[in-house]
């Protein structure tokens, strides 16, 4: 009776520590969300897209853009800020469980013109992108500028991006005037000097697309080519990649741009991807 008696307590003793070893995995899990929710570590997998707007555009810019890249793929949460001139963020929309490719469009409050603004509004996204980070814990990032949303972006990554906080890997402008409405390479506006000064700051890691329309008379109907193709000289040498792209024909005037079907199957290959 005393043998039965102790095979019966280790019978009992091995299926307690079989059902322990096989919860082992669920603590782990539950541990690990616990950290990324707490910002203990980043969420390696959550890698949103940034979407800015150039100027007087809202926070709306780009409904018709993610509706576009639905149609072509998964369909991912989209999230709208809006940082005010007192440096607060108005986030709306959510990012749904599962969903590690949301898009995150960041506007702004002043959204006007011009170099003096464009230097308020990349310190408006410095901001923004941190206060998202420690909101989602996101580990990097891809992001998209439209107009001077590329200029915003660019000066962003010149002077306030840290790459100890997150990494960005690709980035995309689309009709961004490096050099405003000028219609040759020359001569070189002082923003466009500033940033091909400052350009040996921009993360030596990044694979850079910039994207312009070209019609009859050598621009979308606003921005210029050649100003398009100026950021050449900021990137160029300083990036991993750097690609120009001239898109012409349908859907190739400025506003047009970010719905363009061409510009459109060019994320959808190579940004929308980790």
């Amino acid at each position: 009776m005393k043998k039965n008696m102790t095979l019966i307590t280790k019978n009992g003793l091995l299926i307690v520590l079989v059902s322990l070893v096989a919860l082992i995995p669920i603590y782990v899990q539950v541990f690990r969300d616990f950290q990324v929710r707490t910002g203990i570590v980043h969420n390696s997998e959550l890698v949103p897209t940034i979407l800015v707007p150039g100027s007087s555009a809202s926070q709306n810019r780009f409904n018709d853009f993610v509706r576009e890249l639905d149609q072509k793929q998964q369909k991912h949460s989209l999230v709208k800020v809006i940082v005010d001139t007192n440096d607060n963020l108005n986030i709306t929309g959510k990012i749904k469980t599962g969903d590690h490719h949301p898009y995150i469009v960041i506007a702004f409050q002043n959204n006007k013109d011009g170099y003096s603004n464009i230097k308020k509004q990349s310190k408006y996204l410095a901001i923004a992108l941190d206060k998202l980070e420690k909101k989602y814990n996101f580990s990097s990032i891809n992001a998209i500028g439209h107009s001077n949303g590329g200029l915003i972006i660019t000066r962003y990554l010149e002077e306030y991006y840290n790459k100890k906080t997150f990494g960005i890997n690709k980035l995309m402008t689309i009709g961004t005037p490096y050099n405003f409405d000028e219609k040759y390479l020359k001569p070189q506006t002082k923003m466009l000097k500033d940033m091909t000064k400052a350009g040996k700051k921009l993360p030596s890691g990044l694979t850079v697309f910039s994207v312009g329309g070209a019609n009859v008379d050598g621009s979308d109907g606003i921005v210029p080519f050649a100003s398009v193709a100026s950021g050449r000289g900021i990137y160029q040498g300083n990036v991993a990649h750097y690609t120009l792209i001239m898109v012409t024909g349908a859907d190739s005037d400025h506003s047009a741009l970010p719905e363009n079907m061409e510009i459109i199957d060019i994320i959808k290959q190579f940004i929308l991807t980790r």
